[in-house]
């Protein structure tokens, strides 16, 4: 079984990253969704061990300091992290994992596995990421108005990552993101295992006698 691959997702908040994960899982097998740690409450709705696993900061750190994470950064005042036994045990079977993460975890998870492809995702405009940030009701208009400052922030640092998807249609930015996934899945090097019991069939009917 050839192991599997880390593809990474990053976007400014509001650009429908969660909803572009949810829709190429449904698309694609063998495809897993890394669930993060973190120390930001849950919102309404959110469910531990499903949307992250919710931990205090005392946990977090103390995983921090036992190199728990393969990846952690601290976001707006919370601190977010992969679980590196999450990650291997998924690997290992052969699964493809993709995370949902930060800038800054994506820097430092590069460092760490530069195998792993990143992808950042963009909203089609300034006015059209502002109309779903407010949409969303979940911030007051100096929320907005910094999270589009950070916004802008992370967009200037699109050079980071691998490929870019604009999210001006679901269904087109789906149809990206499962495309770079394929376009990893069948290079030679992932197939070889695949590809050699081929041949070896080829071969066992091609022999004389």
């Amino acid at each position: 079984m050839p192991r599997g691959e880390i593809f990474i997702l990053s976007s400014p908040s509001g650009t429908g990253k969660n909803t572009l994960i949810r829709r190429v899982l449904t698309d694609l097998d063998g495809l897993e969704h890394s669930i993060s740690h973190t120390t930001r409450p849950a919102r309404q709705g959110e469910i531990d061990g499903t949307d992250y696993h919710f931990v205090d900061r005392p946990t977090f750190e103390a995983m921090i300091e036992t190199d728990a994470f393969l990846e952690w950064a601290e976001y707006n005042g919370n601190y977010y992290g992969t679980s590196s036994a999450q990650i291997e045990s998924r690997l290992e079977r052969g699964a493809d994992v993709i995370l949902d993460i930060e800038i800054q975890g994506t820097v430092h998870l590069l460092k760490r596995r530069p195998e792993a492809h990143a992808v950042f995702l963009l909203p089609p405009s300034y006015e059209e990421l502002r109309q779903r940030i407010v949409q969303r009701g979940l911030d007051g208009p100096d929320a907005v108005a910094q999270r589009l400052e950070v916004s802008l922030w992370e967009i200037e640092r699109y050079g980071l990552y691998h490929y870019t998807i604009i999210n001006d249609d679901l269904e087109r930015a789906s149809q990206a993101l499962v495309a770079i996934i394929l376009d990893k899945r069948h290079r030679v090097a992932r197939q070889e295992e695949s590809v050699k019991q081929v041949l070896a069939d080829f071969r066992r009917f091609s022999e004389p006698g």
